[in-house]
């Protein structure tokens, strides 16, 4: 690994930060307060809450398997995701990047972290090699951005609307990864493990890749199904701790990017709990600094 490749990588990460001014308002399913809730069949993002955020910035891309796999070769873990190491989901998906445009693991698509903590260590050794407090977002803070800084819409798409791209909606044989990007997101089943390079639809209002569709994106509270019951008002967290030490559970949201689909499951609301062994999410850094990163 060389100084010139992790330079490479971490200039692209403060270029990519999108800024995001705080403000207040209503984390959940907002849907319910006029009667239409977005999400039908789960209650733990209802009623919503009102919360503020101070400022911060986000990542305008998930986090791509070139620059993962620079992280891991220079903290030397890229050999634990190995089948020789006893990874067995190598055989579902290799932890490796390439240069083939029709590979899942094409350079530029997003990275399937082998786990949670893999996920908050890339952020964390950005924070380190750049000196700006790179971190995982908070459930609250990856929900704003999605939502325009708060707004109605459910789908964190150019318009709010969802017109999913179709070239992974047939059988798998007949899947091709040539075929050019159509509509303005990515959403199919969760057995598929292609995805489109990041960017290859058109980008919300504030300028944000992917929040809707490609991979679902940890975020770095502890799952709790009854959270808003009892979250912060200011900067929430969530939990202190795992409501199950023995099955420990982050927050994963954009449940799209998985494509298991129930009523209103593709929605920007959508909230899951996932064991942080999970090597079936992306991800995407925030920097917790009032001002712009310069």
């Amino acid at each position: 690994m060389t100084t010139a490749e992790i330079d490479e990588v971490t200039n692209r990460a403060l270029e990519n930060l999108v800024f995001i001014e705080g403000s207040t308002f209503m984390l959940g399913d907002v849907g319910v307060l006029k009667g239409r809730p977005y999400t039908v069949l789960d209650d733990n993002n209802k009623p919503p809450v009102k919360v503020s955020l101070d400022n911060y910035s986000i990542s305008k891309y998930e986090t791509t398997w070139g620059d993962f796999m620079v992280y891991l070769r220079d903290v030397n873990r890229a050999k634990d995701y190995t089948l020789e190491a006893g990874f067995d989901w190598a055989r579902i998906l290799p932890t490796t990047a390439n240069d083939d445009p029709l590979s899942p693991n094409y350079y530029k698509k997003p990275v399937w972290s082998p786990n949670y903590q893999e996920a908050a260590g890339y952020c964390a050794w950005l924070a380190e090699k750049t000196g700006h407090p790179f971190a995982l977002p908070t459930e609250a803070q990856w929900e704003f951005a999605a939502r325009n800084r708060g707004q109605d819409v459910p789908y964190a798409t150019d318009n709010g609307t969802k017109h999913n791209d179709t070239y992974l909606q047939r059988p798998k044989q007949y899947i091709d990864p040539s075929i050019p990007p159509s509509g303005n997101m990515l959403s199919h089943s969760s057995t598929i493990k292609e995805r489109r390079p990041v960017g290859s639809y058109p980008p919300s209002p504030l300028g944000l890749y992917d929040m809707s569709g490609n991979v679902a994106e940890w975020t770095q509270d502890w799952y709790d199904e009854n959270a808003y019951r009892h979250i912060d008002s200011h900067n929430p967290h969530g939990p202190e701790k795992p409501m199950n030490p023995d099955k420990p559970k982050k927050v994963v949201r954009d449940w799209a990017g998985r494509g298991d689909h129930f009523g209103g499951g593709g929605t920007v609301f959508v909230r899951g709990g996932e064991p942080v062994t999970s090597p079936s999410n992306g991800f995407r850094c925030v920097v917790n600094q009032g001002t712009p990163v310069e």
